[in-house]
């Protein structure tokens, strides 16, 4: 058979349905072999970082495996981006790259270039994925195919990329004689780590010992399909809960365990509670500087402190912990709720009142005063009261993504879906595509700002042609606002490129261009009228929300500040009078 008609028939037995593409001429041969098929679909998208932000969102959805393929040379370069993303967030996608005929490309030869579009991407891609290969023999494709999507989900799953010369593409091949890698000794010798049970007994004695637990949930829990596991837990042990960006949606936010999100940018009274624990178990979250802030010494201070990672190196890397343990995350819980099959919960009412004070007395809300129009976060309450169980949330980056992460309040069934290591603009709306390709009963609700938007607003085209109820809400403050506000705190108000040289149009004048129903809102009256009628259409919807360009996100930690510290900062004495611990020493922390 055609080596081109072996690999999708490869990717229908993965249970791949659409594969997210922009043509090229090194790819036609793989593009026409599934034209005569009705078990898989081509999506063709406006630009190549589009149809990778696409087949990311559908593997986080399906849970399985995303594809995208671009054609050599700018094609490929062009879904790096995308690519990028799947390395730092962790999702299994297979990216697949046309190539010149292996005659027309250079290898060792120290040339720049021989055949047109020539490029190596294998090189380019090395570093951001878990596995990239040059397909140079027509006889090899299983093995690569096998070993790619194996990598891609296995351990900390990520990205793969195969790069196929046209000539192999077009190659005749025999099935029944290719090797193959699953099997092989190369995958016998991959070996998942053990849950230890001495580390189980551990985490329990730990836990049973304390007075003021807390689970902080990464986003490793949802990786690692643990969800329900994660949910037995809490019932079991009454443990409170609070989640990184990339946690968001670990569990449903109706769950009484869950108090917020934490960081440089979450709720302060989700940062307070972390702040006063004394047990903390961490699953699945590389506890980075958007976690910790930039003081890592002061994060979970007064806790024990359990770390659970698939990945071994992200254990102890930057903030040291009691018991670091090398697990998937879903095979620890399921080992610790059998551990505490006759654990006797303990009463922890004291803890919960604390926490419940803080998100009673701190709610993350800007001055009503200060924004009288329309308050982001008030919005993000009324938008998330709007949306129904099952709907999937796609955050682009800036202000709107932490407005959303502080207020947009999960229901059963809901998924969240970000960019959170890359945090690339433009996200938002292409992995909407990707999301309701890969669940088309549900809605996919895009939150984004004027600045993201217009990066991948060409497939809005797309999305309209496939008739897809991706509901779009873009938060126009008219600048790139998060950057304006760091310029506001630490650049004197100097708002280069962000205000000054920045532009945005008529974005309901393009939107209705493409054909999308298209509506606005400019104050908080009638905005539940104009939601919901957007959200009851049978295909997509536009909706420009019109902010006050020097809105901010607040609060927010700044430099040197512990996260319990954050901006605007409380009085002094105030904050000591809420902490159960001690405060950093006031002469640490700089003004």
């Amino acid at each position: 058979m055609k080596l081109s008609d072996y690999v999708i028939d490869f990717l229908v037995e993965e249970g791949v349905s659409e594969i997210f593409e922009f043509i090229g001429g090194a790819i036609t041969h793989l593009i026409d072999s599934t034209v005569p098929r009705d078990d898989i679909n081509c999506v063709s998208v406006h630009h190549e970082q589009a149809g990778a932000f696409a087949a990311e969102a559908y593997a986080r959805i399906n849970g399985k495996l995303g594809v995208a393929m671009a054609t050599s040379g700018p094609g490929a370069l062009n879904m790096i981006t995308g690519v990028g993303s799947c390395w730092f967030d962790s999702v299994p996608c297979l990216f697949i790259t046309g190539q010149v005929n292996t005659y027309e490309y250079k290898f060792d030869r120290p040339i720049r270039q021989i055949g047109f579009q020539e490029t190596d991407i294998v090189s380019v891609a090395k570093p951001l994925t878990k596995y990239a290969e040059l397909v140079v023999e027509p006889e090899s494709i299983r093995y690569h195919l096998e070993k790619a999507v194996f990598l891609a989900q296995s351990g900390r799953p990520g990205p793969a990329l195969l790069d196929i010369p046209m000539n192999v593409q077009r190659a005749q091949i025999e099935p029944a004689t290719l090797p193959a890698f699953l099997g092989s000794p190369e995958h016998l010798a991959l070996v998942k780590p053990v849950v230890s049970s001495e580390q189980v007994k551990q985490v329990r004695a730990l836990l049973q010992a304390a007075k003021r637990p807390m689970i902080l949930a990464g986003g490793g829990v949802r990786t690692a399909g643990a969800t329900a596991e994660l949910a037995e837990f809490i019932g079991k042990s009454g443990t409170p809960l609070v989640a990184t960006l990339m946690g968001l949606d670990a569990v449903s936010h109706d769950n009484p365990a869950f108090f917020g999100m934490i960081g440089a940018y979450g709720n302060r009274f989700s940062n307070m509670a972390l702040a006063n624990c004394d047990f903390l178990l961490v699953l699945g979250a590389r506890l980075d500087s958007r976690q910790t802030g930039t003081r890592p010494d002061t994060f979970g201070r007064a806790a024990q402190k359990v770390h659970v990672d698939i990945d071994p190196v992200e254990l102890n890397a930057k903030v040291p912990v009691e018991l670091a343990i090398h697990a998937d995350v879903k095979d620890l819980l399921v080992a610790l709720n059998s551990e505490l099959a006759a654990y006797q919960k303990p009463d922890l009412s004291p803890w919960y009142g604390v926490i419940e004070r803080y998100r009673e007395r701190y709610p993350t809300r800007s001055n009503q005063n200060e924004f009288p129009v329309i308050e982001p976060n008030r919005f993000m309450e009324l938008l998330s009261s709007l949306c129904s169980p099952g709907d999937i949330v796609c955050l682009d980056v800036g202000q709107n993504q932490m407005w959303a992460a502080q207020s947009f309040r999960l229901k059963e069934r809901q998924r969240m879906l970000i960019s959170g290591g890359m945090g690339a603009m433009g996200f938002a709306l292409p992995a909407a595509l990707g999301a309701a390709k890969a669940a088309p009963a549900e809605k996919a609700i895009v939150l984004s700002g004027d600045g993201g938007i217009q990066v991948n607003i060409q497939d809005l085209d797309t999305i309209v042609n496939h008739k897809l109820p991706v509901k779009m809400f873009v938060l126009n403050n008219n600048c790139l606002g998060m950057v304006r506000q760091f310029q506001d705190l630490y650049f004197g108000g100097r708002q280069q490129s962000t205000v000054v040289g920045y532009g945005c149009p008529d974005l309901v004048r393009i939107a209705e261009a493409y054909g999308v129903p298209s509506f606005v809102i400019d104050t908080m009256e009638g905005a539940e009228t104009v939601i919901s009628e957007a959200l009851a259409l049978a295909g997509p919807a536009f909706v420009e929300v019109k902010l006050e360009q020097m809105t901010c996100v607040n609060p927010k930690l700044v430099v040197n500040r512990p996260i319990e510290d954050m901006s605007p900062h409380l009085d002094r004495q105030e904050l000591a009078d809420e902490m159960l611990i001690d405060l950093v020493d006031e002469g640490e922390v700089p003004k």
